[in-house]
């Protein structure tokens, strides 16, 4: 049974570390075995951090940093911008990160983002959401799939430590339809 969706906030400065703390723990935990662990494990907080201050509110237009809070602590985090497509930007919003604290996995945070993701960028205009997810990442494409947000056969890959890391594009007109959320 899933608990009560945390309420869904912009990310402050003050967020910051607690972002990147649950950014680099969700890549340690979901990225297991996708990327070379030994990357992984060299994953720093305190320098994801560190960029993540340096580059505040210097993301450029209509970009959008969300966190979900439950009990007073930041549980979640997501961005989005307009949709790159290479160096050319589409009408559509790209949803560029979307984490939940390891802990907190399957208890609505995801699910709370993700739509309050999709009225942000509905509200700025966006006729659909797009977003990369890596093509392995079996959890992380059911729970897009089950959005609304479905493959849409683009792939590409980046190199993680030089390994090949494959993404896929998954993608669907706003606004996304509320779909309860199944047990995976």
């Amino acid at each position: 049974m899933t608990a009560q969706a945390p309420p869904v906030r912009e990310m402050t400065l003050a967020d910051v570390e607690r972002v990147s703390e649950i950014r680099v723990r969700g890549w340690q935990h979901a990225y297991r075995g996708l990327m070379p662990q030994a990357y992984l494990d060299a994953l720093s907080v305190a320098e994801d951090a560190e960029l993540r201050r340096a580059g505040f509110g210097q993301g450029g237009a209509g970009v959008v940093n969300l966190v979900a809070v439950r009990a007073g602590t930041v549980v979640g985090w997501a961005a989005l911008g307009p949709c790159r497509d290479g160096e050319v930007h589409t009408p559509d919003a790209e949803l560029y990160a979307l984490y939940a604290d390891v802990q907190h996995i399957g208890t609505g945070v995801g699910r709370a983002l993700l739509g309050e993701a999709a009225r942000r960028a509905e509200a700025l205009g966006h006729p659909a959401l797009r977003l990369w997810v890596l093509r392995d990442n079996v959890t992380a494409r059911r729970f897009y799939a089950r959005a609304g947000l479905h493959a849409d056969g683009a792939e590409e890959s980046f190199e993680v430590a030089g390994v090949a890391v494959p993404e896929v594009r998954h993608g669907g007109r706003l606004p996304l339809k509320d779909r309860p959320h199944e047990a995976s």
